[in-house]
């Protein structure tokens, strides 16, 4: 169903040759898509299929959205900077056009993206023969517009030392060509990215409640066995206005809100003192999904701090107790000794101490965060209002 053998490629040193070279390798792709798409009706999710919905996938997963920064960051900046008189109004008029298609072109993948999955793994067989047609038609009339336009216009303006300038770049971007000078530390940290494309949120596919709506994401993180779902990044604010944050592990969710349990001498808690209000941060990199909380914190109650006290792994409450935490101390030996002096006194059921017991954030702004493709990504959020009710609103990426 797919060609596999490989078709030679020209040099960097031809770089408008290798993105027509590229679009070459894009249409063999669609042309797969569309063999699959009368492939699965008869034969279903058989080796052939699972092999070219791989090859699909791992084309517009990767090589596709580099060939689209080629254009992006590079090819239009640089016409955009040569071009005058007919061809700048020519590239003012198309560029626009040009980076609305690939915007558009990944929304539509993404659709395609998950069925393509689930042939690939022999999950499932549909395909979306409306899906396909127009992600197909989209692809088509979008290289048909840059070979017509853009690439002659490249190939008549550009100095050979712009396209030596252009291959360059474009061999960086895939992390070859051993001539080209080596990034620096800043420039490596600035072209770090990864575009995510799992999932999608829509108003439609969440719950009227948020915090059912957080429970169903976060249930849905232990199944996908997200490292450590329970992490969560707190955001504090001193009397100040100087904000601190960090990493707490959530140890109850409800309709009454988040609850963690601290230390009431540590340097979060002084801040909530001083000011009771904080911003949570769940991160699921596994899901591309995160999910922001603000609200009010209170103190729990001294039942709540203690039966959870009390639940805890004996060492982990001794740790408690030795520990004066945020306060400085001289160094490990005496934080061990501290703790050895406990243990020797505090028996098996130690009891809780005074300052230390839970916090809870009454959340009053929750914000789902799904990540998509482009950094186009989903945003609900949900406002509580002044009746107690949930007000819920797309915002843009």
């Amino acid at each position: 169903m797919n060609d596999f053998l490989p078709d030679t490629a020209p040099g960097f040193d031809q770089p408008i040759a290798v993105l027509k070279h590229c679009h070459g390798r894009i249409r063999k792709q669609l042309a797969t898509l569309e063999r699959l798409l009368s492939h699965l009706p008869e034969h279903g999710a058989d080796e052939q299929a699972r092999q070219a919905a791989g090859a699909v996938l791992k084309y517009f997963e990767k090589a596709a959205h580099l060939h689209h920064d080629d254009e992006e960051q590079d090819l239009i900046p640089m016409l955009r900077a040569v071009a005058q008189g007919e061809d700048a109004a020519t590239l003012q008029a198309l560029a626009p056009i040009i980076l609305q298609d690939h915007k558009e072109m990944d929304a539509l993948w993404q659709d395609l993206h998950e069925q393509l999955t689930a042939i690939a793994d022999g999950s499932a067989n549909v395909l979306s023969s409306t899906n396909v047609q127009r992600f197909v038609q989209r692809y088509t009339a979008h290289m048909e517009r840059e070979e017509s336009t853009m690439a002659p216009m490249a190939m008549r303006l550009f100095t050979p030392e712009q396209m030596t300038q252009l291959g360059t770049a474009m061999q960086r971007r895939r992390g070859i060509g051993e001539d080209a000078p080596a990034p620096s530390i800043g420039d490596a940290v600035a072209d770090l990215r990864k575009d995510y494309g799992q999932a999608s949120l829509n108003e439609d596919d969440v719950l009227d409640d948020p915090m059912l709506q957080f429970t169903r994401w976060f249930e849905q993180a232990l199944k996908a066995q997200v490292n450590e779902p329970n992490a969560m990044n707190v955001a504090t604010v001193d009397s100040n206005g100087r904000p601190s944050s960090r990493i707490v592990l959530v140890k109850q969710f409800d309709e009454r809100g988040f609850t963690w349990y601290t230390n009431y001498d540590s340097r979060k808690a002084q801040e909530l003192r001083a000011n009771p209000y904080a911003a949570l941060l769940f991160f699921w990199s596994e899901l591309e999904r995160q999910v922001r909380i603000e609200g009010r914190v209170e103190t729990t109650s001294a039942e709540e701090s203690d039966k959870y006290f009390h639940s805890r792994p004996l060492k982990s409450r001794l740790s408690a107790i030795a520990s004066q935490q945020s306060a400085p101390i001289e160094n490990r030996a005496a934080l061990e000794r501290n703790y050895e002096a406990v243990a020797a006194t505090a028996g098996d059921a130690p009891a809780r101490p005074d300052n230390w017991g839970g916090f809870r954030l009454v959340p009053e702004r929750i914000e789902f965060w799904q990540g998509r493709r482009s950094r186009f990504h989903d945003r609900i959020v949900y406002e509580r209002q002044e009746d107690g009710s949930w007000a819920r609103q797309r915002l843009q990426p």
